[in-house]
């Protein structure tokens, strides 16, 4: 279907892609990594012909059909939020607003005179549409939506009220409703809650077309992806498998080369040291030379390269008392909806809470009726002797866009070394030049970093976080993971990544049911015991 071969591309003195080759099959469903920078997003450029390789081919079939979501949408206004999923949903869209068009045209008597016209072109395009299966594409339409987290007032709203990550979502619908031979998805997960996550799962495991990703969430990889092609050096390599198939080949490969290079750099060192002790003997010099000839022809193997993950080492916080936070008969609503009825709720010292509930039912009101950012209608929110720290998507807000990542450190911590403050940037990714990069050219995932950092640099002992691995990449999301698990303190979070999930809740607020008109559900135990208990990885989404 497409094929790239030889492919070789620079971005100003970086190097992307040499003699890369890479190939997509009908049908399958393939997961692109590297790291930052290595050339994902521009992979996807090239297939869809907005840049050109430097060198080497690219071959698409012909009347292939390719839907691109990326993670700029673009302007969305003037349309209700069905009508926008519908009309950027490439040929069947098309053909959609073609035949409304056609309908107004022969209801408007001074077109009568281009009656015949208009009555064959609205023939021709009717068959078009049938034969694509336009007819069903409303309903097609509200169950993407509504999969992906859409309510029906929602859907019939105006797209243009809505906040950019709801037009990434309905960019989505967009490129899901178009039945498309390939997939091209950008980061799909970036703004999608976990229930919308899990609906997605399903839809491109069920889907025809092929599929060609980039992703930051584990789970979702192993779940849809049937091969992965991992961007290296320049070079793709292909695994035949999942995400964590590939790390472990990875890890055997590298394995591998290490004792490749160890045992030439033992020969190598043997040889040397017969050179060096009989080189200017004269019974031996002719051999000395043939061993140095030797050396002169060996061609050297690289030494093994490792992206580790390293956990941060941050202070201990400050031990806060038994009590944590009490809410007592708290009640919230917007306008007629009601999220929170005479709530009950506590958290005591070293718990460490997630907060689960389907879209609209109240897990950000309540990260902000605790953090002190949103008050109760009624009811009492009491906070015990703590020292809170509050990440939320407005956090990335408070940087300051003309200073540098490492001034930014500075500025909080002068009186730190800079050695600690470089080893606390390094952690969150931030490594050489990149450290005295400006703020304001930084992406959503680096100042999500950045934000991170300066928070545990020295922590509160309470962290209220809502959605804070959103744009992370796989390898800060584990440090991060890694990093909290040994976190001396109280945690209340929102999360749609089921590996911070698992690997830090111990405790589960289901509010799905207030919004409802029930009572929030209380589980004393870990995220996975809950998942095991109900059968749910989300509220109402069945594996």
């Amino acid at each position: 279907m497409i094929t790239l071969t030889g492919i070789g591309k620079r971005h100003g003195h970086q190097i992307l892609f040499v003699d890369a080759s890479l190939q997509l099959n009908p049908g399958e469903k393939v997961g692109l990594t590297g790291p930052n920078g290595a050339g994902k997003s521009t992979v996807f450029r090239m297939i869809v012909g907005e840049e050109k390789p430097d060198d080497g081919d690219i071959t698409v079939q012909k009347r292939l059909t390719i839907g691109y979501f990326r993670q700029d949408v673009g302007e969305m206004s003037g349309r209700s939020v069905l009508d926008e999923a519908i009309a950027g949903s490439g040929r069947l869209g098309e053909l959609h607003h073609e035949l409304e068009a056609l309908q107004h045209a022969m209801a408007d008597p001074e077109k009568q005179d281009e009656m015949e016209r208009i009555l064959d072109r609205f023939g021709e395009v009717q068959a078009e549409y049938q034969d694509l299966g336009g007819y069903e594409l409303e309903a097609r339409s509200r169950e993407v939506l509504h999969g992906l987290g859409f309510t029906d007032s929602q859907i019939e709203g105006d797209v243009g009220a809505l906040s950019g990550g709801w037009k990434m979502r309905v960019g989505m619908a967009n490129v899901l409703l178009g039945n498309f031979d390939v997939l091209l998805l950008d980061e799909p997960t970036n703004h999608l809650d976990i229930e919308s996550i899990l609906w997605l799962e399903q839809f491109l495991r069920g889907t025809r077309s092929a599929v060609l990703m980039t992703c930051h969430d584990r789970d979702f990889m192993n779940r849809v992806v049937s091969r992965i092609v991992d961007i290296d050096s320049g070079e793709f390599v292909s695994y035949t498998g999942d995400y964590d198939y590939m790390e472990r080949e990875q890890q055997l490969r590298a394995a591998q080369k290490e004792a490749a290079f160890a045992r030439q750099e033992a020969m190598i060192a043997k040889m040397q040291r017969f050179i060096d002790r009989f080189g200017t003997h004269v019974a031996k010099a002719a051999q000395a030379q043939s061993r140095q000839k030797k050396i002169d022809k060996i061609e050297r193997l690289d030494p093994p390269r490792r992206r580790e993950i390293v956990p941060f080492q941050f202070k201990t916080p400050p031990r806060s008392g038994e009590d944590i936070v009490r809410l007592t008969g708290v009640g919230k609503s917007y306008g007629e909806r009601t999220v929170y009825r005479d709530f009950d709720f506590e958290i005591k010292r070293g718990e460490r809470w997630c907060v689960m509930g389907q879209n609209g039912s109240g897990k950000t009101t309540l990260l902000k009726m605790v953090a002190g950012e949103l008050e109760p209608d009624l009811g009492i929110v009491k906070l015990g002797s703590v020292r809170l720290g509050y990440f939320a998507q407005q956090s990335l807000d408070l940087l300051d866009p003309d200073d540098t990542v490492f001034g930014q450190v500075d500025r909080q911590f002068p009186l730190e070394s800079i050695g600690t403050k470089r080893a606390l940037l390094g952690a969150f990714q931030f490594s050489g030049d990149e450290q005295e990069k400006r703020v304001a050219v930084l992406s959503g995932g680096e100042r999500s970093r950045l934000v991170l950092a300066l928070m545990l640099f020295d922590p509160p002992n309470f962290l209220v976080l809502d959605e804070p691995t959103n744009h992370l990449d796989l390898v800060t999301k584990e440090m991060l993971v890694q990093t909290l698990a040994g976190f001396d303190g109280t945690m209340l979070f929102v999360s749609h990544d089921r590996v911070f999930l698992r690997g830090l809740a111990t405790r589960v607020l289901d509010v799905s049911g207030g919004a409802a008109g029930g009572a929030p559900a209380i589980y004393p135990g870990t995220y996975v015991d809950w998942v095991e208990k109900t059968g749910v990885e989300a509220p109402g989404v069945h594996r």
